[in-house]
């Protein structure tokens, strides 16, 4: 400890009094009379869930969304409002308009059109949980019908809660399900974070599958645990691809993290659309449901 040195010098220099404060201030020092000890740290308590655990064992449901209702619940989702794409050269705007996002039939329809919006083409919308509920370890599955044509792309997708505090690609970010909307039989899935100097870096996979994803609807999984993030299709109880604690160092994804569905138009994932592409496009979400095991 640097301080000891100065500290033995001022104890010569000083009253009683100051003794006593100074021997509260060093850890080498002798107990003072009638001062406690301090208690003895307490074993850390596993956060809930932080166990890797099969598919199938996640069977207490703690969050949903079945979008049964007549309009969204502003208690579960922020419209995150914006254009320019983060970085990503998209063309759309991102408003809170009931003509981008509203409930039908017991769906969310996040619809992407071809109108000028503020200074875009296009317009969409982005909902996000942040600030009204984290996700942390569990499993969430989205099931959702995904669209499809050169320039759209559509996201299911989380972020880092401590975004404002570590920006992007410090907080993390895990990709759940992104589509190149012009290669409608790959499934990506990719996780984004930083190095040790700070530098993006990611790690992920693109699935192949043998039919197109817009056809139909499907479930799209993520079962996070400590140090370990799996990924699932369909409710097939093996994961297609996993994500694990060697694979990043700093280690952003033990943490919480918010939810995010988009549908966003154009930019540098699928270049921009062209004359084969036809709007509005829509991502119908079922459901959105977060599960623990007991």
């Amino acid at each position: 400890m640097k301080n000891l040195p100065l500290l033995g010098q001022q104890k010569h220099r000083f009253a009683t009094g100051l003794l006593l404060a100074l021997g509260l201030l060093s850890c080498t020092e002798t107990k003072t009379k009638n001062i406690p000890a301090p208690t003895p740290p307490t074993p850390s308590t596993p956060v809930v869930n932080e166990e890797a655990k099969a598919y199938d064992q996640y069977t207490e449901m703690k969050w949903n969304d079945e979008f049964n209702g007549g309009a969204l619940d502003q208690s579960k989702w922020v419209a995150e409002l914006g254009g320019g794409g983060w970085g990503n050269d998209e063309l759309q705007n991102y408003t809170n308009s009931i003509d981008n996002a509203f409930l039908r039939n017991g769906n969310l329809v996040i619809q992407a059109i071809k109108q000028q919006s503020g200074n875009n083409a296009y317009s969409s919308a982005r909902l996000i949980t942040k600030g009204k509920q984290n996700f942390q370890y569990g499993r969430i599955d989205v099931r959702a019908k995904i669209p499809k044509g050169k320039g759209v792309w559509p996201a299911i997708w989380m972020l880092g809660a401590d975004i404002d505090q570590n920006n992007w690609p410090r907080c993390g970010e895990i990709d759940i399900m992104e589509l190149r909307g012009s290669r409608p039989m790959e499934l990506i899935s990719t996780m984004h974070y930083a190095n040790s100097m700070g530098v993006h870096e990611y790690k992920g996979i693109t699935q192949n599958l043998t039919e197109d994803l817009s056809a139909d609807y499907h479930i799209y999984s993520v079962v996070r645990s400590k140090n370990m993030t799996r990924f699932y299709l369909d409710g097939n109880v093996t994961p297609y691809y996993t994500y694990s604690s060697t694979d990043a160092s700093p280690f952003p994804f033990n943490n919480p993290f918010f939810l995010i569905l988009n549908v966003a138009v154009g930019g540098k994932f699928d270049g921009n659309p062209d004359g084969t592409t036809t709007f509005p496009q829509q991502m119908q979400v079922d459901y959105v449901r977060y599960f623990q095991y007991k």
